[in-house]
């Protein structure tokens, strides 16, 4: 049975009546320990219940941990998106409804943990808040593009590949500024990604100045930085040839390489890196997925074709394409991996063959608080 989180319209005199026992550091005390998604409707008891939830959150430095969002589209019009958020302190599945209202899309993407993003012909959209209830309607890209990389660098998208047969480079960059609102072209893509230059083949990975592609099957990695609109390159992150899929990302400021070692339908073993964020060069052993994750991880298929990541703060989610049945957690402490995982609630027999996307998300109280006034959340 569906439980919504409901607030009151009105709140009552409930500070003229007698005061609840729990004040103070004790209060404050007890609510470090509530779950994210349950001090919404603590904020609301009363103005001191209020204040202690701000403190417990801004003062006892507490580390709340990041969300997943996973999304799965259907494939034919009008691409309906079904969408449900995942708390790990409370362990709860929570319906998502929002919708990004534009008509004439296809494909709902996701290129790193921040950025959401559908592209049609004449028109691109955009969300970057943590539960995507906001979304951004521009102008289409000049050039007609089909599977690119997009990534938000700053303040600028940048779009790289995945054009369409007919257009004269295959490698055409360009840059959308979300504060002047404007188009830019700059240098295209190395010519060595000719035949990879496409999300379905490259990793993304960014971080505040830069954007790091990285080719998933041979780990062959170039930066491009958008102010100078140059790239760099290549650096060979995979030399071992046993690893047959390379993906990236950022958590903590720590550039993040997880490898695939054995073959599509011989998984042997994932295993995590910090690569130096600088020379792209050194890098080291973070952990080794165990074997009953690996197990996990290659789902009802038996064999693992492209596993996907996503990460932020110090939260790594893995899931196979394949068969995402399992979402694979990942946490970066202690110098260290601590795994766990989750049954995908999304997946089921109506939406195995819809388009899905997963992404970690930094959620926050006042994400909440704008869910539940938008009617935007429903725990399952």
């Amino acid at each position: 049975m569906a439980l919504h989180v409901q607030i009151p319209t009105k709140i009552s005199s409930i500070e003229d009546q007698e005061e609840a026992p729990l004040y103070g550091d004790i209060l404050e005390a007890i609510l470090y320990h509530v779950p994210l998604l349950y001090l919404v409707p603590a904020c609301h008891v009363s103005k001191s219940w209020n204040r202690a939830v701000s403190s417990s959150l801004l003062h006892l430095n507490r580390n709340v941990k990041p969300w997943l969002i996973v999304l799965a589209q259907t494939i034919r019009s009008p691409y309906k998106i079904n969408a449900r958020a995942y708390d790990p302190a409370s362990h709860a599945w929570i319906d998502i409804h929002f919708q990004p209202s534009m008509k004439s899309i296809s494909t709902l993407r996701s290129s790193h943990s921040t950025l959401l993003y559908m592209l049609s012909p004449s028109k691109f959209a955009f969300s970057t808040d943590p539960l995507h209830h906001t979304w951004n309607h521009v102008d289409a890209p000049l050039v007609w593009r089909t599977d690119p990389i997009v990534a938000l660098v700053g303040h600028r998208i940048v779009v790289a590949g995945g054009t369409c047969d007919y257009e004269d480079d295959p490698l055409a960059v360009e840059i959308y500024d979300t504060r002047e609102r404007t188009w830019g072209t700059c240098n295209s893509m190395p010519a060595i990604l000719k035949d990879s230059a496409a999300s379905t083949w490259l990793s993304v990975a960014v971080d505040d100045s830069k954007l790091y592609v990285t080719d998933k099957n041979t780990g062959l990695t170039y930066t491009f930085d958008p102010d100078s609109k140059t790239w760099c390159g290549p650096y060979d992150l995979c030399p071992d040839r046993t690893v047959f899929g390379a993906v990236t990302g950022f958590a903590n400021g720590r550039f993040i390489l997880v490898e695939a070692v054995g073959s599509a339908g011989n998984l042997k073993t994932m295993k995590v890196w910090e690569v130096n964020g600088v020379s792209l060069e050194c890098k080291t052993l973070i952990g080794e997925m165990p074997p009953a994750m690996v197990e996990k991880l290659k789902g009802e298929t038996d064999c693992a074709g492209t596993v996907s990541m996503s990460c932020t703060r110090d939260m790594v989610c893995l899931h196979n394409t394949w068969s995402p049945e399992e979402l694979i957690l990942c946490e970066l402490v202690d110098g260290g991996c601590r795994w766990g995982s989750v049954g995908n609630a999304v997946v089921n027999d109506g939406t195995r063959m819809q388009k899905l996307v997963v992404k970690c998300s930094n959620v926050g109280l006042p994400d909440l608080h704008k869910a539940v006034q938008l009617g935007a959340l429903k725990v399952v």
